[in-house]
């Protein structure tokens, strides 16, 4: 199974949020309509950017670090 490490645009606010899912188009449509709870608000949006990962923990581990301060950094310079 491959995992996805995406990040998606706020078209309301251009925030941006990273997440972790094995199935991009689903997770997509569940934060355009309303059914995660931190994107409910800030719907539609946008995919911006996306990377598969072999392996659930490498996933999780790059989602981590894309949260973190220096991640912040490189996502903005590098990725979207």
């Amino acid at each position: 199974m491959i995992y996805f490490v995406y990040i998606i645009q706020s078209k309301k606010d251009e925030s941006n949020y990273t997440g972790v899912t094995t199935d991009i188009r689903r997770r997509i449509k569940e934060h355009n309509g309303g059914g995660a709870k931190y994107s409910s608000t800030k719907a539609p949006f946008i995919l911006k950017w996306y990377c598969g990962f072999p392996s659930k923990k490498k996933a999780y581990d790059f989602e981590k670090y894309l949260k973190s301060h220096s991640g912040i950094a490189f996502r903005n310079k590098r990725l979207i």
